[in-house]
């Protein structure tokens, strides 16, 4: 006996209003919230001269390795002034293991000088301010505000975010500059830090890039990509 052919997988229309798609992102926010309720950054940090560190080694580089490395380095360099000091050939071979340790070191070191000679070796709480910094971008500016100083000036868009936001239909853009533009435009702004923070958390946890785990993901019936 021929057996029924399985359902192709929903596609939510393509003509959703904006109307429609906000009502649709409130649902996944609460949702996300019970799965989430306190999202946070993962980068081990205990000030922020630590968490603006940590945060320039994440480039092109994990979370867990990052905070593999940290430890020693948050020991030794405790102040702006000790990176700006820091042996550039020494460092290098600290940061080794998270990749492009040589770009990091240069943006590191000219970011500790940075500090020391505009700020007293304070790590600034504007965006403007933290931009202007050496290896220092909007993402890295938005990490440190958002988990540090508490203020929600944009959304961090990592690969995580950058590839759910896009399955989720809240952005067809491929720049995260427009990617958190369309962001912020959706989600409340008292929400935007945790938001990202949430979405890493469920991209590690449950959407994983190549074996996303449709059947158990908190928000399949609102995701026009659902396999559910």
């Amino acid at each position: 006996m021929p057996t029924k052919a399985s359902a192709p997988p929903r596609r939510r229309s393509a003509r959703e209003t904006e109307a429609e798609r906000r009502v649709r992102v409130r649902k996944i926010i609460a949702r996300l919230e019970k799965a989430y309720p306190a999202a946070t950054c993962a980068l081990h940090h205990n000030s922020a001269l630590d968490l603006l560190v940590a945060t320039i080694l994440s480039a092109q580089s994990t979370d867990a390795r990052v905070n593999m490395v940290t430890p020693a380095l948050i020991a030794k360099y405790q102040t702006a002034q000790d990176f700006a000091n820091a042996d550039p050939q020494v460092l290098q071979q600290e940061i080794h293991s998270t990749g492009f340790f040589r770009s990091k070191t240069r943006s590191i070191i000219g970011m500790a000088q940075a500090l020391v000679e505009r700020h007293g070796g304070q790590v600034p709480d504007t965006m403007e301010e933290l931009v202007q910094l050496p290896g220092v971008g909007r993402k890295t500016a938005n990490v440190v505000l958002g988990c540090w100083f508490k203020k929600n000036e944009g959304v961090v868009v990592d690969t995580h975010v950058q590839r759910i936001a896009t399955l989720l239909g809240l952005t067809k853009e491929k720049d995260p500059v427009k990617i958190e533009r369309d962001l912020m435009a959706l989600v409340p702004r008292e929400k935007w830090t945790w938001f990202s923070n949430a979405l890493i958390q469920h991209g590690r946890r449950v959407c994983i890039a190549r074996r996303p785990k449709c059947e158990i993901c908190v928000v399949n019936r609102l995701c026009p990509s659902s396999r559910v």
